[in-house]
C-alpha cells in the first residue's frame, strides 16, 4: 500500500472574477454566506438581485448593506420571474433546491450554483476538503491547527463560518485552504476539485431534504467527483457505505480503528496512532520518512469518534509533510469545539455533557458510545425524517433514562420509548428538570438530540446554549 506523495497545486484556467462584469446574478438567501457573495459580485460589475423568503424584520443586519450596495430585494416571497430572467441564480445552503423557482430556473437552462463553484476556481493555493455526516467541523479545525503550527500559512472557512468568497475576492498569500464542506455546498457545485478531499462517515441524516439516503450519499461522494490521479482521497475505511472502491480517479488513503493495514490505525494498546505505507518526497527529490506514531494519550478530545477525527487529520497533515512534533503538539493540546460532546459541569456526582450539535442518530451512536457510565439522554426537536432505529442496541445497553422534547417527542417515543425509561416534555428546561430529578451519582448526563433546533431554537448553538446555562444554574 506505500503511496508516493507529493503535495502540489496546478493553477489551471483560473476563473477572471471580471466575467462576472455585466451579468445578472440572483443571490437566493441573506445570511452571511449570501451577503458575501452580493460584495463579490457588485464589485465584479454584475447586477444583483437577491431574494429570500424571510421578512424584512428578521433579516435587518443584511438589508441595510444590500441596500447601500445598490441591489434590488425581494424580501418575503420568491418571485418566478426574478429567476427567469438572470443569467446565473447562486443559493445559499440553506434554501432547497427544490423549490419551485429554482426547477423553473434548471428547466430553462439557467445555472443555479452555489459559493464553492463560484470561488473554488479562483483559489491560487490547493484546496483540502473536509466532508462527512459527523466530525466534519472538528477535523477541520485539527487540520488547520495542525498545518498552522508546523508553520503552514492556511485559510479556514467554508461551512466552518468563514464565507471561502470573501477570501478568494481579497487573498491573502496561504500554503493551503482548508475547507469544511456540507452536502448542500457540494450540490451547487459540479465543478469543484479538491486537491485532497476528506470523507469521515456516511450515515442518515437530512432526510428532510432528500428523497433517499442513497441520494444523500451519492451527495457526499461527488467531492471526489472531478479530482484526477494527481489528488488524493482519505477515506474512513471502517464506514461500510464508504470502503469499496468507486472508480474515482484520485489515489486513495483509508484510516481506520481496526485495520493495521490501512494507512492510519491506532496500535493494539490503543495508545498511538500509526501512519504508514506513504512515501514523501521532499523538495530536493529526495525520499523521506515513510511512517510514523503519534500518541494520543494525552488528548482532551473523547469517544472512538474523535479518534477518527485525530485519524483523519494526522493522515492529511502527515501526507501534506507537516512536522511530526507539529502533528503530536495538536493531538495534545486541541480542546475541542463548543457543543460537540462538551463537558460543562459535574453537580452531585453526575457529569453533564452538551452534544447539542448531535442533530442525527449517527451523531448520538457515537456519542453514547463515548461512555461506560449510564446515561440520561436528552433528545428531541425538529424532526428530520431518518430512523432512529439504529440507536435501539445503545438504549437498551446504556440509556437509563430517555427524556424527549420538541416537534419529534412522539416519534422518537414509539420508536425507542419501550426500551427504557422514557418521559416527554415540552421543552429543553422541563427536561432538565427530570433529568436533575432522576439521577444518581455516578450519570452521566447527555445532551445530543439527534434532531434539528429549528422548532424552538435559533440553530444547534443556540439550544448548547441554554442547556449549558441550565445545568449551571442548579444548586
Amino acid at each position: 500500500m506505500n503511496r508516493e506523495v507529493s503535495v502540489h497545486h496546478k493553477n489551471e484556467n483560473i476563473a477572471n472574477p471580471k466575467a462576472w462584469s455585466g451579468k445578472k446574478v440572483v443571490v437566493v438567501g441573506l445570511g452571511k454566506t449570501g451577503r458575501a457573495l452580493v460584495r463579490f459580485f457588485k464589485e465584479n460589475g454584475a447586477q444583483v438581485i437577491v431574494s429570500d423568503n424571510g421578512l424584512s424584520d428578521q433579516l435587518k443586519e443584511g438589508i441595510d448593506e444590500i441596500r447601500e450596495l445598490g441591489c434590488e430585494l425581494e424580501l418575503g416571497r420568491h418571485t418566478l420571474n426574478t429567476f427567469l430572467e438572470t443569467d446565473c441564480v447562486v443559493v445559499s445552503p440553506g434554501v432547497p433546491l427544490d423549490i419551485p423557482e429554482l426547477v423553473a430556473a434548471r428547466e430553462k437552462g439557467i445555472p443555479v450554483i452555489g459559493e464553492l463553484e463560484v470561488a473554488a476556481p479562483l483559489a491560487i493555493s490547493p484546496i483540502i476538503a473536509i466532508s462527512g455526516t459527523n466530525g466534519k467541523t472538528t477535523t477541520t479545525e485539527l487540520v488547520s491547527q495542525m498545518f498552522k503550527a508546523g508553520g503552514k500559512r492556511v485559510f479556514t472557512g467554508g461551512n466552518i463560518g468563514n464565507p471561502f468568497i470573501e477570501f478568494v475576492a481579497h487573498p491573502k498569500k496561504v500554503d493551503f485552504i482548508i475547507l469544511e464542506v456540507s452536502s448542500f455546498q457540494l450540490d451547487t457545485a459540479p465543478g469543484f476539485h479538491p486537491h485532497i478531499a476528506v470523507l469521515l462517515n456516511v450515515t442518515e441524516d437530512h432526510l428532510d431534504r432528500y428523497p433517499s439516503f442513497d441520494q444523500y450519499k451519492q451527495s457526499k461522494l461527488s467531492i471526489f467527483r472531478n479530482q484526477s490521479h494527481n489528488d488524493f482521497a482519505v477515506i474512513n475505511g471502517d464506514d461500510p457505505q464508504l470502503s469499496r472502491d468507486f472508480g474515482f480517479a484520485a489515489r486513495t488513503f483509508f484510516f481506520s480503528l481496526r485495520n493495521s493495514s490501512a494507512n492510519a490505525f491506532p496500535d493494539d494498546g490503543q495508545k498511538r496512532i500509526i501512519c504508514q505505507g506513504i512515501t514523501l518526497r521532499n523538495r530536493d527529490g529526495k525520499t523521506g520518512e515513510k511512517g510514523v506514531s503519534f500518541n494520543f494519550q494525552s488528548t482532551r478530545l473523547v469517544g472512538a469518534h474523535n479518534l477518527e477525527n485525530m485519524l483523519a487529520a494526522s493522515l492529511v497533515a502527515y501526507c501534506c509533510g507537516i512536522k511530526s512534533t507539529a502533528i503530536q503538539g495538536t493531538i495534545n493540546h486541541f480542546p475541542g469545539l463548543p457543543h460537540r460532546l462538551q463537558f460543562v459541569r459535574e453537580w452531585k456526582k453526575v457529569k453533564f455533557y452538551n452534544d447539542s450539535k448531535g442533530t442525527n442518530v449517527g451523531a448520538v451512536m457515537r456519542a453514547l458510545e463515548s461512555f461506560s457510565k449510564p446515561v440520561v439522554l436528552l433528545a428531541g426537536g425538529r424532526d428530520k425524517k431518518g430512523s432512529y432505529e439504529p440507536l435501539i442496541p445503545l438504549i437498551k445497553k446504556q440509556v437509563k433514562a430517555l427524556i424527549l422534547f420538541g416537534e419529534s417527542r412522539n416519534r422518537i417515543a414509539n420508536c425507542l420509548g419501550d426500551f427504557t425509561n422514557t418521559w416527554l416534555v415540552e421543552g429543553l428546561e422541563q427536561a432538565l428538570n427530570v433529568a436533575a430529578y432522576i439521577c444518581k451519582p455516578g450519570d452521566v448526563v447527555l445532551l445530543s438530540p439527534a434532531c434539528a433546533s429549528f422548532d424552538q431554537y435559533k440553530d444547534y448553538k443556540e439550544r448548547g446554549e441554554h442547556f449549558e446555562k441550565l445545568v449551571k444554574a442548579l444548586v
